[in-house]
Parts: C-alpha cells; sequence; structure tokens
C-alpha cells in the first residue's frame, strides 16, 4: 500500500521532525485508520544513493483517516508530498 507523507506533526510553532502525518488512498474513516496501527513504514531517499528511512504506524489522526506515522530518526523537508511505501 502506498501513502503520502502530508505534514509534519506538532505544534504551532514546534514540529516534531520524526513524526509524520500520512493520508493513505482508500482509508476515509477513523476505524479503518486504526486497523493499520503497527504496520511498518519506509520512506525511500530520491537521488542515487536511495538511502531508506522506515517507522511505524502508531495511531489514527484525526476523523479522515490520517495515520501518525513514528520514524526511527527524522525525515527531510523534501519528503513532505512524497510517497511512503506501509507494508
Amino acid at each position: 500500500m502506498r501513502g503520502i507523507i502530508a505534514h509534519f506533526r506538532g505544534s504551532r510553532r514546534r514540529k516534531k521532525g520524526n513524526q509524520m502525518i500520512v493520508s493513505l488512498p482508500g482509508v476515509d474513516s477513523k476505524e479503518k485508520a486504526a486497523e493499520l496501527v503497527g504496520k511498518k513504514v519506509t520512506w525511500t531517499a530520491p537521488g542515487k544513493l536511495k538511502k531508506e528511512i522506515s517507522g511505524k504506524v502508531s495511531a489514527p489522526h484525526g476523523n479522515s483517516g490520517a495515520v501518525r506515522v513514528l520514524f526511527e530518526k527524522g525525515l527531510p523537508g523534501q519528503s513532505l508530498g512524497c510517497e511512503v511505501k506501509v507494508e
């Protein structure tokens, strides 16, 4: 399953670099998003090296089917709007 990184998780002034909000196609409710908790998520960096940063789905976010993902290290700003692989 593929998802799209929507935004960093954080407050008005402070963002958390390793926590992201991911929206998934076909997941449009909080109940469907809750079934994905614990799944592995992988972001692949563009470029020659193709570095991968992995994380896992920690909780649903909101009522529209978005999920919160905790990555092992912070993602760069260029990752916003990119695809991630959910397994």
